[in-house]
Formats: structure tokens, C-alpha cells, sequence
């Protein structure tokens, strides 16, 4: 009969390890690391990051987040490269080679011919004593004690390691060159992700109608206005010079009925909320649903240059999924 092994434990364990093999390297970040991220900053060409088996795999998720977050970078699989290859390296790149032995005959082919490229190397590994190391300029030191494997064989915490040195590269480098949230969006402008950081209220706003009446404006035709153009509000504009003084919402209506015995002499002026929460058409409409989401509206004014201009709804915002 076949044993049931304690699933649970086995993942529980593999993610313990991973976690404790990431956590020594808080004591390999050292002065080769600094170095190395400053001659990044200070290199002209890319970062051209290369590796053999699972660490090409990891090579080509550090060329990504270095890509998206400002370091512009390419991969080169080890193997393409000593085949012709080696030709993308241009000699002011920065190349970084992710090897967990720092002894394969593919590195050991390949690193001479990155040096008589004049390129500089740097070395993410995992036996800061092999051949790799020694040869490179900088060593960023990946090495772990065993991995998650029962077997020691299977790469699982070296290649969680390198993964994890290779992000905190990054982020030092996207820190060290300011790179803020409108940089990302440049870079990000599809999907939800880059509506999040570059979608403006502007975008949205013009294709609602936009419910207005006057502060004199009666019952009915306050109704007639907030039923029309579907949006559960209406803003409510002086006669004479159309400037924004508050706005009525179904809610609004509700109350006035608990309010007032007689409707019949009811103006906008009598049951509008003066002085309304107001969204200029310039503002992302991330802070739209801030204001939305914190007071509990599901309607917002827009204003431009400071006059009424329309409304911003939260199902807007939901059909283009910021929520």
C-alpha cells in the first residue's frame, strides 16, 4: 500500500527553507554590491544578463523587472551566446551571468569572450570561489546552504535566491534613479495596472450627461433632470452665472420627504447640498474613487478651470476596472 505523505508539511518546509535561504542574504549585500549597482547607473549601454538551465529562466525575469522599472536590459541565453550570440553585447554593456556553480563548461567558454569584448562582468552566484567569480569584476553572492529538494539537486532555493538578490538590485537601482509612479505608467500603459496610474478623470467623464438646474429650479423639474440623464444627481447652478453651488441626489429627494408637509413651493435651493465635493478634470481618476470609497458616494462633480463641467460615477470607474 502506498504512504500518504503530510503534504501540508512538505510545502510548509520547502517554503521555510526558501524563505530562510533568502534571508542570509541580507549578509552578502556588501560593498561588490554597491559597486556594482553604481557602475550600472553609470554604464551607457544595457545591462545584458545571461544563464544557462533554470538560471536563464531566472536571468530573463531580472531582465524584465529591470526593463520595466527603468534599467534598460536584454537576455542572452549562455548556450546562443558562445553560437553567435555574444554578437548583441555592445563593450559599454554591463553583463551579469546567474550561475549557481560558476563552473559549467558554457561559462567557461563564455567568459573569455566577454572580457575581450571590454564589457564589465558581474557575477550572481552561488560559489563566490568558482571560476566565474574570480573572473568577474563584481561578485553578487547567491549562495544558499542546501535547496528545498530532499535530494539537494532540484534548483529551488538558489534559484529563488538569485531571483530574489536580482529584484533588490533592482529596486536599488529604480530608488537610486527616482524613478516615480509616472515613470512606471510610461512603461506600463496597458491593462489595469497602467489605467491605475495614467487614467484621468478626463477620460471618463465626457461621455456621462451632465444633470444641471438652477438654485430656483422646482420640484418637478429637478426630478425630470435627475431621472433623464441617469446618474442619480444633479448639480445645481446660479441663474446668472451658471457658477456651481451644490447638487441633489436621490438621497436628497428622500429626505426632503420626511422633511417638508408641502412640496408644491420646494426650489433646488431648498433641499440642494451646498458647497459639494468637487473632482477637477485633470485628476487621476485614482482620486476619484478615493474620494468615492472614503465618502461613501457613488457620484462626483467634475469642474474645469473651476466651473460645473459633469459627473464622474462609480460605475465609470468599475467599467474600467479601477475596482
Amino acid at each position: 500500500m502506498k504512504i500518504i505523505k503530510n503534504i501540508k508539511l512538505i510545502a510548509k518546509n520547502v517554503l521555510q527553507q526558501e524563505a530562510t535561504a533568502i534571508q542570509r542574504l541580507v549578509n552578502f549585500i556588501d560593498d561588490d554590491f554597491e559597486a556594482c549597482a553604481e557602475a550600472i547607473l553609470n554604464t551607457r549601454g544595457r545591462v545584458v544578463i545571461t544563464g544557462i538551465g533554470k538560471s536563464a529562466h531566472i536571468a530573463a525575469k531580472i531582465v524584465a523587472t529591470l526593463n520595466s522599472t527603468g534599467t534598460p536590459a536584454l537576455f542572452m541565453h549562455a548556450a546562443d551566446a558562445i553560437h553567435g550570440d555574444i554578437g548583441m553585447i555592445q563593450p559599454e554593456d554591463f553583463v551579469i551571468c546567474i550561475s549557481k556553480s560558476g563552473n559549467t563548461p558554457e561559462v567557461k567558454v563564455l567568459v573569455p569572450l566577454l572580457k575581450r569584448k571590454g564589457s564589465k562582468l558581474a557575477a550572481l552566484v552561488g560559489n563566490p570561489t568558482s571560476y566565474l567569480a574570480q573572473q568577474a569584476d563584481y561578485i553578487l553572492n547567491a549562495s544558499v546552504e542546501k535547496e528545498a529538494c530532499p535530494h539537494n539537486l532540484a534548483p529551488t532555493s538558489s534559484t529563488t535566491a538569485a531571483l530574489a538578490l536580482g529584484d533588490a538590485l533592482a529596486v536599488c537601482l529604480l530608488e537610486t534613479r527616482d524613478f516615480s509612479s509616472r515613470d512606471f505608467a510610461n512603461l506600463h500603459p496597458g491593462g489595469s495596472l497602467g489605467k491605475q496610474l495614467y487614467l484621468r478623470v478626463t477620460d471618463i467623464y465626457t461621455q456621462n450627461a451632465a444633470p444641471a438646474v438652477t438654485e430656483t429650479a422646482a420640484l418637478k423639474e429637478i426630478i425630470i433632470e435627475i431621472s433623464s440623464k441617469r446618474l442619480g444627481a444633479t448639480a445645481v447652478l446660479t441663474e446668472d452665472t451658471g457658477r456651481l453651488t451644490g447638487i441633489i441626489t436621490d438621497g436628497d429627494l428622500r429626505r426632503m420627504l420626511n422633511k417638508y408637509d408641502s412640496l408644491q413651493t420646494i426650489q433646488a435651493s431648498d433641499i440642494m447640498t451646498a458647497a459639494p465635493l468637487t473632482i477637477d478634470a485633470d485628476e487621476y481618476a485614482t482620486a476619484a474613487l478615493e474620494i468615492m470609497q472614503k465618502r461613501n458616494i457613488t457620484q462626483l462633480i467634475v469642474t474645469k478651470s473651476g466651473n460645473f463641467a459633469g459627473f464622474v460615477h462609480l460605475h465609470d470607474l468599475l467599467k474600467e476596472g479601477l475596482i
